[in-house]
Parts: structure tokens; C-alpha cells; sequence
């Protein structure tokens, strides 16, 4: 006898293994080939793709920790091929965006809270106790290490390095390492960048870019528009510039 619970309007696709003591609600959605621990808790709103795994103990699209929710119809996407370990938790949206979005082929480690209305691009690793207030962006490729704390609308760039224990309230800019306290940028992502197919001739444009940005004792301001002036357009240096200029928080400064 199965000892769990699956409510008889979930959408449940094929070859999905449902541990004991599972609970899965209402308006859920599950794909095919997904493993589904025991002690797993998946609440209204529930959108989850094919091949993700829920380890014990995770709770996905529970209502938000946010005292402006008024029960509104949002969700909870999971994308694909992603990993949900242990007691992690992935919240719905609110009325501000309507869905909180986790991409394909993450790995979100144990004890990790992704709040509402968060938007995680594909393969980012959140190592355990990774903590996002609402409305963060985690752009593709991101690595986060343990135990960081992100403040609320922030934005994390991506193939970025942060380190563990991060209080981070700042945006970061993508391709690079971000550490010390307060959190600051402390080089380019190097070896990430390597592992994930960067040419060396990437790598020195990219790093061009931040060596005006951050090594040059201008402003911001002016160290945009000398990238701008001196180095030749590129995707990256227009990706870079981009996210500096449409900055909400101010991005972190750096400790070089």
C-alpha cells in the first residue's frame, strides 16, 4: 500500500516515483520522470517539469512569506532536470510578478529558501542554507556559495563566484568572484568562465572591461563611459554595461 497522498486533480506525468508520506495538493503540475522522496510537501501552484528531483523534507509552492499576499492565484515553476535537496523551499509568487521561477538543471542544496517572486536562470548551484529574500534575480550559471543571505530585488549576474557566508545587498555583476565583507569584487571568475567554454580571448575582454570598471579610481559613471570610448563593442561589453547602468541597488564595489 502507497503511504502517501496525491490529491485526484493534480496532473501527474509518467514514470514519477512518489515516496512515503509525500503530499501533493491540487492545481500541481508534475513531468515525466521525476523522483519524488518521501516527506516531500507540493502545495497549489506547482508547476514542475520533467526529470526533477525533490529530496525529503523540501516544500515547493507554499504561499508566501509576505504580508501584502491576499491569497491571489500565483505559482511555483521548476524547470526541468533541476535538484531540490533536502528541506529546501521554493515559494509562490505574489501579485507583484505572479510566479516565483527556478530554471533547468539546478541544483539548489540543502536548506536553501528561494522567497516569491525570485527568477533563477538555468544551472545555478545554491550551496546549503542559501537564503533569497522576495524578488531576487539569479542569472544563468551562478554559483552561491553556503550559507549566503541575498537582500530582497537584488540581482545576481551570471557565471558568477560568490563566496560562502555572503551578505550580499548589492547587485553583482556577471563573470565575476565576489568575497570579504562588506561584499566586494575581488576578480574575475577565471576558472569558472574556463569550465564553462569562455575562449581566452573572452576571458581578456571581459576582464578589460572590469579592470576600467573597478581598478581604475574612477566613478562608476565615468568608468562606463570610458568603456565605452576605448573598447570595442562586443556582446560582453554591452552585457556588462547594461547591467551596470540598470542597477536598481548600486552594484558592490570593490576590495582590489
Amino acid at each position: 500500500m502507497d503511504n502517501y497522498y496525491v490529491h485526484p486533480d493534480a496532473k501527474i506525468g509518467n514514470n514519477v516515483k512518489i515516496g512515503n508520506y509525500t503530499n501533493i495538493y491540487e492545481d500541481v503540475e508534475i513531468g515525466d520522470n521525476c523522483e519524488i522522496w518521501g516527506n516531500v510537501t507540493i502545495f497549489p501552484g506547482a508547476r514542475i517539469g520533467a526529470g526533477v528531483s525533490i529530496f525529503p523534507g523540501a516544500v515547493v509552492s507554499a504561499i508566501p512569506q509576505d504580508l501584502k499576499f491576499r491569497g491571489e492565484t500565483t505559482y511555483a515553476y521548476i524547470g526541468n532536470g533541476t535538484t531540490l535537496r533536502e528541506c529546501s523551499t521554493v515559494h509562490r509568487g505574489t501579485a507583484s510578478k505572479g510566479k516565483t521561477v527556478v530554471g533547468e538543471n539546478c541544483l539548489i542544496m540543502a536548506y536553501c529558501h528561494v522567497a516569491h517572486d525570485c527568477r533563477l536562470g538555468n544551472r545555478v548551484i545554491m550551496s546549503n542554507a542559501v537564503q533569497l529574500a522576495g524578488e531576487v534575480i539569479v542569472d544563468d550559471c551562478a554559483v552561491i556559495g553556503g550559507g549566503s543571505l541575498i537582500h530582497q530585488f537584488c540581482h545576481i549576474g551570471r557565471n558568477i563566484m560568490l563566496q560562502g557566508g555572503a551578505l550580499v545587498n548589492k547587485d553583482i555583476p556577471p563573470y565575476v568572484k565576489a568575497a570579504r565583507e562588506p561584499i566586494s569584487y575581488v576578480g574575475l571568475n577565471s576558472i569558472g568562465l574556463q569550465r564553462n567554454g569562455f575562449s581566452q580571448e573572452d576571458i581578456q575582454i571581459i576582464g578589460e572591461i572590469y579592470r576600467i570598471l573597478y581598478l581604475s579610481d574612477l566613478n562608476v559613471s565615468n568608468a562606463v563611459k570610458l568603456i565605452v570610448e576605448t573598447l570595442p563593442k562586443t556582446k560582453y561589453r554591452d552585457e556588462i554595461i547594461d547591467f551596470v547602468i540598470n542597477s536598481e541597488r548600486g552594484i558592490i564595489r570593490s576590495a582590489i
